[in-house]
């Protein structure tokens, strides 16, 4: 038998109302909470009001830091702990996107260690973090149940995981969050989850219980994937959208990604192209490096996707994602990136040459 481990300590609630159901169970982590969320997206679609006014049934003090942004610098993360040391929060809660949930971890740290400065972040030492309550309200990164928190690193140009493991105590997962969402930001969202899925199945990390939460994933995505195509949403498509994007960032908690994450930084630090949306653009050449020594199992993958060939899969990226203009000399900048990221090229369980990741990129 092959050795395997599995570890999943984030409590984990999907419902409707789930802040308001569990408002005694938020509170519980604490006397004061930092709220971690971006300037818009949390006040629109009520997730934000929610969390205040479970706190406030509960009598909790709180505070509100809102101006996280979209890929989130490590100036922003000081900036919010500076606030919470200041103003005495000992719980954290994340509310939003990946963005938020992923500052809200690395928040939470720095504001346990107040002694110490931004350095520490990218130090391979052990440190403790505040408990961190994380509230989802888009379907891709999974970052609810997963120890990462990815930020921007102006000083490389790129993004970055901590090398901290942060989960969260607890995660609050509300369907209700995606109806205020475009269809453009579900889908580019949603094949951020769809990644995770993939990089998670094709890994050198990945055992039973990983590939477990992958097929079931995969499964429940190509029930919903025609939200992508334009075709109106029910409660139960926001309901498998949350439920695809959680199992996924379970699976990638234990395998962590590969190549079409490592390539999407560059995209989306020099280009501004959206995270799930530049990760979408490599999948297709990512699944037909194991066209040939597992096709079995990609065909396995592709139809429990609902999904007939390779072909069709990549008709399906194209439709829902357009196609990116990169140059030649972009091209070289991405391969010259990824090919020098030891880690996620350990990911892939197969050889792969340089030429055969460049063809993924040029196609």
């Amino acid at each position: 038998m092959t050795a395997m481990n599995f570890y999943m300590p984030t409590k984990v609630y999907q419902e409707w109302n789930a802040v308001a159901n569990h408002a005694e169970e938020i509170a519980s982590f604490g006397k004061k909470a930092l709220i971690v969320t971006g300037r818009h997206s949390s006040k629109q679609n009520g997730s934000l009001a929610d969390v205040m006014a479970a706190l406030e049934t509960c009598g909790t003090e709180y505070i509100v830091y809102d101006r996280i942004e979209e890929n989130p610098s490590i100036a922003t993360v000081m900036d919010a702990a500076g606030i919470g040391r200041e103003q005495g929060a000992d719980f954290v809660i994340g509310v939003g996107g990946g963005s938020p949930l992923d500052a809200a971890k690395a928040i939470a740290m720095m504001i346990h260690n107040r002694d110490t400065s931004s350095e520490v972040l990218y130090q391979k030492i052990t440190l403790r973090a505040l408990p961190v309550v994380a509230v989802p309200t888009t379907c891709g990164t999974g970052s609810e149940v997963t120890p990462y928190a990815i930020l921007t690193r102006d000083d490389i140009q790129t993004k970055q995981s901590i090398p901290h493991k942060i989960f969260p105590k607890l995660a609050l997962v509300d369907p209700k969050y995606l109806k205020t969402a475009s269809v453009q930001v579900l889908a580019n969202t949603c094949i951020d989850a769809l990644g995770h899925l993939i990089e998670s199945y094709f890994n050198s990390h990945a055992g039973e219980y990983s590939r477990m939460l992958c097929m079931t994933g995969f499964e429940v995505w190509g029930g919903c994937k025609n939200v992508l195509l334009g075709m109106d949403p029910e409660e139960e498509d926001y309901e498998n959208m949350m439920l695809a994007s959680s199992l996924a960032g379970m699976a990638i908690a234990h395998t962590g990604t590969s190549l079409p994450h490592g390539m999407s930084y560059y995209l989306t630090y020099h280009k501004g192209i959206p995270h799930g949306k530049a990760v979408g653009y490599f999948l297709p050449g990512y699944l037909r490096l194991f066209a040939e020594q597992m096709d079995v199992e990609v065909m396995m993958i592709l139809r429990s996707l609902g999904i007939g060939s390779l072909e069709q899969f990549e008709g399906l990226i194209r439709e829902c994602l357009g196609t990116p203009e990169i140059t030649d000399a972009e091209k070289e900048a991405i391969l010259k990136e990824i090919t020098s990221s030891e880690r996620k090229l350990a990911a892939v369980p197969i050889p792969v040459t340089r030429e055969q990741i460049a063809e993924m990129i040029t196609n």
